[in-house]
């Protein structure tokens, strides 16, 4: 359900204070003026904000203003986020990093709330925000402090895709189902991604570093979950605020599949409680128990197919040789 703020409802004198509390209650604490206002008219100014997943969408309509977030005010409350203004009527002004971005309706930059910047609106404005934790953008801080303050068009490659998703997103956000919501939530980010890493003319390569970072956590992420039987692709992407599709293309990438990873792994610890010494060693149906495996008939056929013998066959192995080198397991 959508939170709607407006200074309709207040006396004129209390307007701006009331709007300044109303911004920071948004976003992140900000110091938001009207330069030059009108002595003769009360500010006016509205923000309509939904939510989809992780993504926070904002649309203010407001009379002219500046905002500013100072290093006193990120110091206050340091949240690490990134957002993308979507200019819809008027004009606007985004400087950061030393960058200047001028906004025309259809136009979009985005700025990060871990660094001071300053939005300018010179007149009656509306414009769309879009607030999300930095990390789902899944790009290193270097390449986020590249993007900043830079005006983005719909003329603009993939950012001709971007913009009309955008507008008509911010347009439909409440009709949309929770589990929906979610999925688009994601969609945003990755094409968000795609568009910045296009926009600064990488490869695709060059966020390699980045990605693989990411799959580590992953990894460590199934290992501490490895005994849980409902561990899914699904629960993994979510933790990690990833699309399945994007979670399902880290692991293709390093030539395996999600439920192949985390098979594999099971089997490795299956197989290494299983040569244990006699006098320490656990039973094969608690060994398939204790590591995900709910069906011990399951757990045996995976385990013939990695190895080429039974666990029991590997148990008694195990008594006759201290080590025996697995083969590759299948995905």
């Amino acid at each position: 359900m959508a939170l709607i703020l407006s200074t309709d409802s207040v006396p004129p004198r209390d307007r701006l204070a009331y709007w300044h509390e109303a911004v920071w209650k948004t976003f992140v604490p900000l110091d938001v003026t009207a330069p030059d206002a009108p002595a003769d008219r009360p500010f006016c100014g509205s923000v309509i904000t939904d939510r989809l997943g992780q993504l926070q969408i904002s649309t203010v309509d407001a009379d002219r203003e500046r905002v500013r977030r100072s290093p006193s005010l990120i110091a206050e409350s340091g949240q690490e986020l990134m957002l993308l203004g979507l200019q819809a009527r008027g004009t606007g002004v985004v400087v950061q990093d030393g960058r200047t971005a001028l906004l025309h309706p259809g136009e979009f930059a985005l700025y990060d709330t871990t660094r001071p910047y300053t939005l300018d609106f010179p007149d009656r404005f509306v414009t769309v925000v879009f607030q999300m934790p930095r990390h789902t953008l899944g790009l290193p801080d270097a390449e986020l402090r590249r993007i900043t303050g830079i005006t983005i068009g719909p003329r603009q490659g993939l950012a001709a895709l971007v913009v009309p998703f955008l507008s008509k997103l911010a347009a439909e956000v409440g009709t949309c189902r929770p589990e929906v919501g979610e999925m688009l939530a994601r969609n945003v980010t990755d094409l968000l991604t795609t568009t910045v890493t296009e926009y600064l003319g990488q490869d695709a390569r060059r966020t390699d570093a980045a990605q693989e970072t990411l799959l580590l956590r992953i990894r460590a992420f199934i290992d501490a979950r490895l005994a849980d039987p409902a561990l899914s692709a699904e629960e993994i992407a979510a933790a990690h605020h990833i699309s399945l599709r994007h979670l399902q293309r880290l692991f293709q990438a390093d030539g395996t599949t999600v439920a192949g990873w985390i098979r594999g792994r099971r089997l490795e610890e299956c197989r290494r409680a299983l040569g244990r010494p006699r006098r320490s060693r656990p039973t094969v149906a608690a060994v398939a128990q204790q590591w995900g495996f709910v069906s011990p008939a399951h757990f045996s056929r995976a385990f013939r197919a990695a190895y080429d013998m039974s666990p029991r066959e590997w148990q008694a192995l195990a008594e006759e040789t201290a080590f025996l080198p697995p083969r590759p397991l299948p995905d």
